[in-house]
């Protein structure tokens, strides 16, 4: 606003120096002192700083008055001063553009403005009312047989027989519960129907070209990583609403992206490995290049996760560290493929019996650290009881016992991924989808060196074919899309806490179809439909010839803003 007090006092001098040109410098004088009220109301100016500018201004006109006057000419002589038209419309712009700047800044000339800083936050959010129908196989093995099964010789089908020395083994610890009195209290066998809600609210914040934070909010529990559903029947009342994401992203560069806090899903994956509302805990940096216009893009991502900090004296820390070498490819403007190879490898997550245990005396301070927790574990993955021989309290099926699980096998999971997205019907796309992995660290052998586990049936392999007809996401009324999906996922191919958790209930050693359907009811609502039918692949007591199965049923209102 520097040019401002100098327009004001030229007005002012002029009008009373230049009668000849006293029409434009009226209407220039106006035009100022208008501009100072329009600055004083919008609260850019104060009225006394007005007021002051003002007066400072007719100072300067007085002197520049005054000073004319002591030149005046000789008698005679005539003098004409004369602003040149550059010279007015030069103040003229230059006071144009410093208002303008400042309203900008400012925005309070703009109508409806917000201020600046609003607009680098973006909120986003969805909730959805969920019916679910779960139908369990009429031939499930009972609850019972797997407390009893829990004493099987590993390798023969055959109960143990007390003193054998062989670990109790299971691939569904939560079956296997028992009561106080010893009665099987998992339910493998009785129909359940549950309505469900899920609310999420997200915030993201760009706070400059290359930092940004985001923190999300949703339903559900610290128990539960891989749902935010909340089941309705809770007697009124009110529900938990637990931080789900919270973290930095830092682009120093086009190509870079460093991501740490709990941050969501880092991979290009499908649900076989990871569930869909699992985030991760830990740093991750992806980098990416381009190159044939855009039509190539290669990408490398590693990530180191934390699960468990170690605690000195009592156990060891608990970790999973990843990388993944992709591509993106552009055939054509209508055919795009993404290809991804991936090894995972989790540290210390493997079981082995627990000697720190005293006869006499007990457990000591790190007893039970090679244990999979019961809030962690879903059922899939081959367990066996971690407890020291000494340990009288091992053995499931009665009251009072203390089993302490363990995962039999190590895992180190190579994953391959691959997505095809066909869109010449635009805006219909034809998308497929396939996924495959094998543990490259399950070896029947050192399970048997290091657990006394002599395993004849198990799996470490599994692998996921999809198709989907439709638009890729459902925004708008008339939107749609269907799928179908087929999986086998083997019992100790991935770890069992973290894959999808809808298909059979969640967990490994399942096989079977999902069909889905979804439509758009009006701007960003959607109607879905979706069943599942899943088996196991082995026997989930590692018992000849036993079975679970279960059929899905789940019915979604959706909305996303």
């Amino acid at each position: 606003m520097k040019s401002l007090p100098l327009a004001i006092a030229l007005a002012l001098s002029c009008s009373a120096a230049f009668a000849d040109e006293r029409q434009s410098l009226e209407a220039l004088q106006h035009t100022t002192m208008s501009l100072i009220e329009v600055l004083v109301e919008n609260g850019v100016l104060k009225r006394e700083q007005a007021d002051a500018m003002v007066q400072e201004a007719e100072r300067r006109a007085a002197q520049a008055v005054a000073h004319k006057a002591a030149e005046a000419p000789a008698a005679g002589t005539v003098r004409i001063p004369y602003v040149p038209q550059i010279v007015r419309d030069q103040i003229r712009d230059e006071i144009k553009q410093e208002v303008l700047a400042e309203a900008r800044e400012d925005r309070w000339a703009a109508p409806n403005a917000i201020p600046e800083w609003v607009s680098r936050i973006q909120w986003e959010g969805d909730v959805r009312l969920r019916f679910q129908s779960d139908r369990y196989a009429d031939d499930n093995t009972p609850a019972a047989n797997y407390a009893n099964a829990l004493g099987v010789m590993p390798g023969t089908g055959v109960p143990a027989v007390s003193g054998s020395g062989a670990p109790y083994v299971t691939r569904n610890a939560g079956a296997a519960e028992v009561s106080d009195n010893g009665t099987a209290i998992g339910n493998v066998t009785d129909d359940v129907n549950r309505w469900r809600v899920r609310a999420r609210l997200g915030v993201l914040a760009r706070l400059s070209n290359s930092v940004s934070a985001g923190v999300r909010m949703a339903t559900g529990n610290t128990g539960d990583r891989v749902s935010t559903n909340q089941t309705l029947g809770q007697n009124l009342n009110k529900y938990t609403f637990v931080l789900d994401r919270a973290y930095i992203n830092y682009a120093p560069f086009e190509w870079l992206k460093l991501s740490g806090g709990r941050i969501p899903n880092p991979w290009f994956a499908t649900d076989l490995v990871w569930d869909d509302d699992l985030n991760f805990e830990g740093v991750a940096a992806t980098a990416s290049y381009s190159f044939k216009g855009g039509r190539i893009s290669p990408f490398v991502t590693a990530g180191w996760f934390p699960l468990r900090p170690e605690t000195p004296g009592q156990r060891e820390d608990r970790s999973l560290q990843g990388v993944q070498l992709g591509l993106n490819l552009r055939a054509a403007e209508d055919v795009r493929f993404r290809l991804g190879v991936a090894q995972y490898d989790y540290q210390n997550i493997e079981g082995r019996v627990d000697n720190a245990y005293t006869l006499g005396v007990g457990a000591g301070a790190s007893y039970g650290q090679y244990g999979y927790e019961t809030g962690l574990r879903a059922k899939g993955n081959t367990l066996f009881t971690t407890n020291s021989s000494l340990d009288g309290t091992a053995f499931p099926a009665q009251s009072g016992s203390n089993p302490i699980w363990g995962l039999a096998a190590k895992f180190k999971p190579l994953v391959l991924t691959a997505t095809a997205d066909l869109a010449s019907f635009d805006p219909v796309h034809v998308m497929v989808s396939a996924e495959y992995v094998k543990n490259l660290a399950f070896d029947r052998d050192e399970i048997f060196r290091r657990t006394g586990l002599r395993m004849s049936d198990g799996s470490d392999r599994a692998y996921l074919l999809r198709l989907a007809v439709g638009m890729p996401s459902i925004k708008e009324v008339g939107d749609w899309n269907a799928s179908l999906t087929y999986r086998n996922v083997g019992s100790d191919s991935v770890l069992d806490a973290f894959t999808d958790s809808d298909f059979g209930l969640g967990g490994t050693n399942m096989k079977g179809y999902t069909l889905s359907f979804a439509y758009g009811l009006d701007n960003r609502t959607s109607l879905g439909l979706k069943y599942s039918s899943a088996r196991t692949v082995d026997s989930p007591t590692l018992l000849r010839g036993e079975q679970f199965g279960v059929d899905t049923l789940q019915l979604d209102l959706a909305v996303k803003f």
